[in-house]
This record gives C-alpha cells, sequence and structure tokens, in this order.
C-alpha cells in the first residue's frame, strides 16, 4: 500500500509493534474515548441545556458552533504542536483543558460560562486525535497506519456510545452539575495514565530532530502540506464526508426525531444509539475494503454521500407529518458510515507527506469536517428560528455542502491519484533495503 512506504523513510527502521505498543497506544486511545464522551455529552442533553440556561435554537447551536469552531481553528496549531513537540506533551495539555472544560460546564451558573466551559474543552478535544494517529505511527509499523486509524476512530465511537447510553440516563438520574462534574473524573483517570506510561516511541526509534520552531517554519510545513493534491483532497472527502452524522449526533438529531418526529425522548436516544453502532460496524468493514482495495477509497466515500443524501432526503421530506420508524431506524443506519467514511480523507494525506509533516496535513484534513459540521449546526439554528422550527427547511441545508463538497472531491481526485502513483514508484525504489 502506498501510505506504508513513506514513513519508513524517515526512521532506522520500521517500529517493531507488539504487546508494549499497543499498551502504549491504548493509554492514547483512551484519552481520545474520554474526549469524545465530552464532546458529544452536549447531543443528548440539548434540550436539557435549553431549559437550563433559557435559551432559543440559535443560542443553543452556539454551544456546539463555538466548540467546533475552537477545535477546526486548533487544527493546524496542534498539527505543527504535534510535529514539533511530539505526541506526550501535546495529550497531556489536552487532557488538561477537556476536564476543566467538563468541569466548568457542570458548574457554570450563565450561559456565558457554560459557553466558555464548551470552548475550553474543544480545544483539549483538538488536541487528540491527530497526537493518537502520530504515536501510532511511532509505535507500530506503517503498513498498519490505515488500520491503526480506523481501530483508533472505532474507540472514539465508543466514546460517543457512553454518551448516548449512560450520560443521557444519568442527567435524569442524577441531574445536570453531578451528570457533568462527575464525568471529568475520567479526564482525571487519563491524565495520570498518560503521565505515567505513554512514551512518543520505543527506543531506538527516535524521529529526526525537529526544525527550529519559528515563522518560515510554520509557513514552510503549511505551504508544503497544503501544494499536495492529496493532502486538499483528504481534507474534502472529511468535510463531505463527517458533517451529517456530527450535526445529527453532537446536536440536532434528538430535538428532530422528539420535536418533528414525535418521538420519546428514549426512543430518540435509541436510535441516537443505533447511529453509533453503525459506525462501529462499518469502521471495520471500510477498513478491511481499504486495506484490500486501494483504489475503492473515493468510490467509498462518493457512494456514502450519495445513499447519505437520498436518505436523509426521505426521512425530511417524507409525506405526512412523521416518517415512518423503518426509515429513521434506516436514515440512522446508513448516517453511521458517515465517520468511517471521513477516515478515508487521511487515507489520501498520508502517503502525500512525507513523516515530518504528517500532524501539519492531518490537521488540515481534520478541519474539513468540523468546518462543515460548525457551518451546518448555525445554519439549522438560524433557520429552525426563522421558519418557526421548520425542521425540513432546516435540515435540507446539508445539501449545500454536500454539493460543494463533492464537486470538490470530483476536481482533485484524478490529480491526487496520479500523483500518489508516481510518489508510490519513487518510495518503492527509495526503500528496497529499508525493513517493512
Amino acid at each position: 500500500m502506498s501510505s506504508a512506504a513513506a514513513p519508513t523513510l524517515s526512521l532506522p527502521g520500521d517500529p517493531p509493534g507488539g504487546r508494549r505498543a499497543a499498551w502504549v497506544w491504548g493509554i492514547g486511545v483512551a484519552v481520545y474515548f474520554v474526549a469524545i464522551i465530552f464532546r458529544t455529552s452536549l447531543g443528548v442533553a440539548g434540550l436539557d441545556a435549553a431549559d437550563r440556561f433559557h435559551v432559543n435554537a440559535s443560542a443553543l447551536s452556539t454551544f456546539s458552533i463555538l466548540q467546533l469552531l475552537v477545535y477546526a481553528g486548533m487544527q493546524i496549531p496542534v498539527g505543527l504542536m504535534v510535529d514539533r513537540l511530539g505526541t506526550k506533551k501535546v495529550l497531556t495539555l489536552g487532557a488538561v483543558l477537556f476536564t476543566l472544560g467538563q468541569l466548568g460546564f457542570a458548574l457554570s451558573p450563565s450561559y456565558g460560562m457554560a459557553l466558555a466551559s464548551r470552548a475550553l474543552l474543544g480545544c483539549g478535544d483538538a488536541m487528540t486525535f491527530i497526537s493518537v494517529l502520530r504515536l501510532g505511527a511511532r509505535w507500530f509499523p506503517a503498513r498498519r497506519g490505515p488500520l491503526i486509524g480506523q481501530v483508533a476512530a472505532l474507540f472514539g465511537m465508543a466514546g460517543n456510545l457512553v454518551s448516548t447510553l449512560f450520560i443521557a440516563r444519568a442527567l435524569h438520574g442524577f441531574g445536570w452539575t453531578t451528570t457533568f462534574a462527575g464525568s471529568s473524573v475520567a479526564g482525571v483517570v487519563v491524565l495520570v495514565l498518560l503521565l505515567l506510561f505513554l512514551k512518543d516511541h520505543p527506543e531506538g526509534h527516535e524521529p529526526p530532530p525537529a526544525e527550529h520552531a519559528g515563522a518560515a517554519y510554520v509557513r514552510k510545513q503549511i505551504a508544503a502540506s497544503w501544494r499536495e493534491p492529496g493532502t486538499r483532497l483528504g481534507m474534502w472527502v472529511h468535510f463531505t464526508t463527517q458533517f451529517p452524522a456530527m450535526v445529527f449526533l453532537l446536536l440536532w438529531g434528538l430535538p428532530f426525531l422528539v420535536e418533528a418526529q414525535g418521538l420519546s425522548r428514549s426512543t430518540a436516544g435509541e436510535l441516537l444509539t443505533l447511529v453509533v453502532l453503525s459506525n462501529m460496524a462499518f469502521g471495520l468493514v471500510y477498513g478491511q475494503i481499504i486495506a484490500r482495495h486501494h483504489a475503492a477509497r473515493a468510490p467509498l466515500a462518493l457512494g456514502t454521500v450519495t445513499v447519505t443524501a437520498l436518505l436523509w432526503a426521505s426521512a425530511i421530506f417524507y409525506p405526512g407529518d412523521h416518517a415512518p420508524m423503518w426509515l429513521l431506524i434506516v436514515l440512522c443506519v446508513v448516517l453511521g458510515a458517515c465517520g468511517p467514511a471521513s477516515m478515508i480523507g487521511f487515507d489520501f494525506a498520508r502517503p502525500a507527506n512525507p513523516p515530518e509533516r504528517q500532524g501539519t496535513a492531518s490537521g488540515i484534513v481534520n478541519m474539513g469536517g468540523f468546518i462543515a459540521s460548525m457551518t451546518t449546526l448555525f445554519a439549522v439554528g438560524v433557520l429552525l428560528d426563522a421558519t418557526d422550527d421548520n425542521y425540513r427547511i432546516a435540515f435540507a441545508s446539508v445539501f449545500v455542502l454536500e454539493a460543494l463538497g463533492v464537486s470538490q472531491i470530483l476536481r482533485l481526485h484524478s490529480r491526487a491519484t496520479h500523483r500518489e502513483r508516481n510518489h508510490h514508484v519513487v518510495s518503492r525504489v527509495e526503500a528496497v533495503h529499508v525493513p517493512v
């Protein structure tokens, strides 16, 4: 696989993998797992937050918009930090910030303080996934890169499952403050684990010394990553595939199912859980398909977008007041494919960039879906207020961004794959004597 060739060139040999690698990487994944619990906890608490802070739909959407704005804005700086400082320092800072954000959200007496807490949480959350991708690249053989990324995302969705199954129930059993403050303890636990046991790389596999950090270094990293068609293609794949499910899970799914479709909160929660379970299943399937058939990346991404758009339109424009339950179930199953499809973006960017730019390139890709999610969250909130809670009009805003993303994917795909093919040929020649 072409994604395996480039990372092997910068190290004395491939990292050995094995049990110790799994243990160290597992600690990083645990940090990401907790970050996802905190990120998605608002998705099951949207109606509670509206009541607690006495806000309308637009103000409620601001919680998630601000969190995602911070997250998206931090992606390139975080990528540069990971390339420069290593994983442990960045993950430690991230864990401290998202734990303080979750605790602050629990204790906030006002809407303004709650907003600040979600922004702090978004900043810490932004430091996790790119760090985990880098940690996997430093501890496992490069040929396992795509599988490591999909497994990390799978554990992230397990964090989303915790939100839908436990946070939602705890809110009604223990109340707002106890639920969010209690969950913040998980952040303390993973912080202790990473401080005690996490290492950036195995012995004998130190990365080459980083360049002097300065404005010139930053410009060089960003410009070189952006020049690669594979990086831009990866960003647009991430942009187009991820956001429908993110918008549904992060904030608007529960209100849509309860207020527009007339379901009970418990039934709506079960459908959100179905999205998460479907995501985990699709992650395993997509990972195996891409591992065996690298050319399937673009068809899988575009196919996911097409089917998602068709089911989304069928559900929101179904004749009558409510869509039938079978259609909502199918929609939630299909939304589960959005997350695994977004991971394909990293599989385009990885082989296009050398190891010293992997963090920066991953940051650019990771911005895509979160920019799309942030834009749609805002659009839905504004349209709901402007149309007296007409979910059909508000949810139709999804199609605008999907059309934009598909046009960019089609524009960049041939250029990126041609360059990747040429790079793969050169890399294979250069890597003849490198252990794999």
